[in-house]
């Protein structure tokens, strides 16, 4: 079977060394020595640590000018310059959606990345062409990454009128999760955008991802609104938040009482652990019991000229960000770039025991730590037990 194989001399989390057999793409054994299995190949893997594949859960695939030729920069400083910036551009420049999503999603394998979550702009100048072209790649890629759309208000949802009805067609279309934006700070109608978000997941089923980058009280107040829908709505362990900035206000005693209601609530929070920016702290989110989830956001685009798909960068930018020094907190880093996606993701079967899907990253290091802070090229990258990438390149070219 191609998705069988054994995988010769792994250390799983860094710890001794042993054999991993895998069939029909799940693992079906762990153990030193196993003997070998007729017609099934073998890969020796050198004591390489090996972890499962890692989850970008929050990025732009439709965005990224990846493999464009460098661009000059030329973002103004408020996230409205952005926008605007962004939406002139994606015309000038020729953004094709489908192209510019294989070309990130195929660099995200490449190091290691087997899940996606990919915010895609939808509105009334783009329409849903972000959102076909993403699937587009989605469908041509499946087998190698699981890519989930967010259909994503970038410009505005209240302020443009037209963009509802258009995220209810991405719903019934290619959309898996509803997107929200900055209720007060884009729409300035926080009761407005909020009940209409909610409404849409709950009249498809879906669950809910709202970039909140509100800071300090400001956010506080968005963040509380979003709480109490979650209880009203039941939709407790449905929604996330990403960015979140005002949990990095200075008040902590605030802070953590938010982050005490996001615990009770089950509401996952999402970061990209920027520099610029107060962001929510790790230690914090860890002792509540919140998930915490991490992704690359904007991937050299009209945004930024920052970014490199690489999982394993981000769980060292993130523990740089958070002053994490200790291995255990180093390696709780890479939980949120690993298992912390697949949760917030609803990934099933995620890990490396027995029955799981053999979603597998290979990385010559010393310890996970060290694997987090070098983030050298990753050996092998696996998908449900098929081979995808070597040497830090995805198999699958991109165009």
């Amino acid at each position: 079977m191609a998705n069988d194989i054994l995988l010769r001399g792994v250390r799983p989390f860094g710890k001794d060394q042993t054999d991993m057999l895998i069939r029909d793409g799940r693992i079906a054994q762990i153990a030193p020595n196993l003997p070998e299995q007729l017609g099934i190949k073998e890969e020796h893997c050198g004591g390489a640590i090996l972890l499962p594949g890692l989850v970008e859960a929050h990025t732009h695939l439709d965005k990224s000018l990846w493999g464009m030729g460098w661009r000059e920069h030329q973002a103004g400083p408020s996230l409205r310059d952005k926008i605007d910036n962004e939406r002139r551009l994606r015309r000038e420049w020729d953004i094709d959606p489908h192209r510019q999503s294989m070309r990130q999603a195929l660099l995200s394998l490449g190091h290691g990345s087997t899940a996606i979550r990919s915010h895609v702009d939808v509105d009334t100048k783009v329409g849903l062409a972000g959102i076909e072209g993403v699937a587009r790649t989605r469908e041509e890629l499946a087998g190698l990454v699981d890519i989930e759309i967010v259909a994503f208000p970038q410009s505005g949802l209240m302020s443009r009128p037209g963009t509802l009805e258009l995220l209810d067609k991405a719903l019934r279309g290619a959309a898996d999760v509803v997107g929200g934006l900055d209720p007060c700070g884009i729409d300035a109608d926080p009761k407005g955008q909020l009940d209409a978000i909610f409404e849409l997941a709950d009249r498809h089923g879906k669950p809910l991802d709202i970039h909140l980058h509100e800071p300090g009280e400001l956010g506080a107040f968005s963040m509380e609104m979003i709480l109490e829908r979650t209880h009203a709505m039941g939709m407790q362990g449905k929604v996330t938040i990403s960015h979140a900035f005002c949990l990095g206000m200075p008040d902590r005693d605030r802070a953590r009482a938010l982050i005490e209601e996001l615990a009770e609530s089950q509401v996952h929070i999402a970061t990209v652990a920027t520099p610029s920016r107060p962001v929510p702290l790790v230690e914090d989110l860890r002792a509540a019991g919140v998930t915490l989830c991490a992704g690359s956001d904007g991937i050299r685009d009209t945004w930024g000229p920052y970014g490199n798909a690489d999982m394993l960068e981000r769980a060292m930018l993130l523990g740089l960000r958070n002053n994490l020094r200790a291995d255990r907190d180093v390696e709780h880093a890479l939980w949120c770039c690993s298992h912390g996606g697949a949760r917030v993701m609803g990934l099933k079967d995620y890990g490396l025991d027995a029955g799981c899907r053999a979603d597998l990253v290979l990385v010559d290091a010393e310890t996970v730590t060290h694997a987090v802070v070098a983030h050298p090229p990753r050996k092998l990258v696996l998908k449900e037990g098929r081979v995808v990438a070597r040497g830090g390149l995805s198999l699958r070219e991109a165009p």
